[in-house]
């Protein structure tokens, strides 16, 4: 059975406090009929100061999730390092594995916006040192036992519930990072479909001497959107996605490479670009995808559109997907 996940950003451009507090309860309540019906995870992310109301806290969102679920993960991809306190997050990420049972994945990466860094007072030159101090505290945090940290003597409770800690990987798409991971034993997450930034990393594991593993995105890592007449949701919902692919561009210099890059600026080249891809059932099924990737609430599409596409996706693409399964196993 392929993954499959459920994309949350919540970005809202036109969001009221009403607005957007019944758009965060529909995503909850939206995990939670996921969970119900067999998909794998949900992911989630950490953006700040975004006109269009980015979601910040992308570990309050995953503690709602875990209440209102019982199977799925929740996947922070991701949150950015420097920007948080090394003890706080290992207290954090602990919470969150105690309560999930050991159900959060967590990405660490530097991230790409320097306003982001100037919003928290953070030196975005130091960034790289930063996300040093931040994975190797966690880590000895996570032991439960006394470490030196910035020169004095701690110790951070509780033990998380995984052993020997929750699943942390560190993701970006340059070879520090690939090297950061190598050195600490971590996963690495590579932000595209990179196999020489692998092969690199595989090269760093056996130089340090450590173990790890590589999650990386398929070559094709579309995100979908499930109707019964896609032309007709293109046609009313398209802005949707294309506010989104637009808010990603403007944020993406030459050096950064993300699994979702677009160069469009209408729907119509959106459309035929393929990032964005509204699918009936059957053809959603027909993809042959390894990760089928809904975002049933992208660019600010409204509640009840995000219910139709997941609701066919649950009830009539999963059942497909299985079926599919299920011959190519006889």
């Amino acid at each position: 059975m392929p993954v499959t996940v459920v994309r949350f950003n919540l970005v809202d451009p036109d969001a009221t406090p009403a607005s957007l507090s019944a758009r965060y309860r529909a995503a909850v309540e939206m995990s939670a009929y996921a969970d119900e019906h067999g998909v794998t995870t949900v992911q989630t992310e950490e953006h700040h100061g975004v006109a269009n109301n980015w979601l910040p806290s992308p570990f309050t969102f995953a503690g709602a999730v875990f209440g209102a679920t019982r199977h799925l993960a929740v996947t922070v991809s991701a949150i950015i390092g420097p920007l948080h306190d090394p003890l706080r997050l290992a207290e954090d990420v602990a919470v969150l594995d105690l309560l999930s049972g050991g159900r959060l994945v967590t990405v660490a990466g530097i991230g790409y916006r320097p306003e982001e860094y100037a919003l928290f007072d953070v030196d975005w030159k130091r960034r790289g040192r930063l996300q040093d101090e931040v994975l190797e505290t966690v880590l000895k945090a996570w032991t439960g036992e006394e470490f030196s940290y910035r020169g004095r003597t701690v110790r951070v409770t509780p033990r998380p519930f995984s052993d020997p800690h929750p699943l942390l990987l560190v993701g970006g798409s340059s070879r520090a990072a690939a090297r950061r991971a190598a050195r600490l034993g971590l996963p690495f997450f590579p932000s595209a479909h990179l196999p020489d930034l692998e092969a690199y990393y595989k090269e760093r594991l056996t130089e340090y001497g450590t173990e790890g593993w590589t999650m990386m995105p398929a070559a094709e890592t579309p995100l979908l959107h499930i109707a019964e007449d896609p032309d007709r949701t293109w046609a009313a919902y398209g802005r949707h996605f294309l506010h989104e692919a637009r808010t990603y561009a403007s944020w993406q210099s030459g050096d950064i490479r993300s699994a979702v890059r677009s160069a469009a600026t209408t729907v119509e080249e959106l459309r035929a670009e393929g990032v964005y891809r509204v699918l009936t059932p059957e053809a959603c099924a027909a993809q042959g995808l390894d990760h089928h990737v809904l975002h049933p609430l992208s660019g600010g599409m409204p509640v009840e559109e995000g219910w139709r596409s997941l609701r066919l996706f649950c009830e009539d693409v999963m059942p497909r997907l299985r079926d599919l399964e299920g011959r190519a196993g006889a």
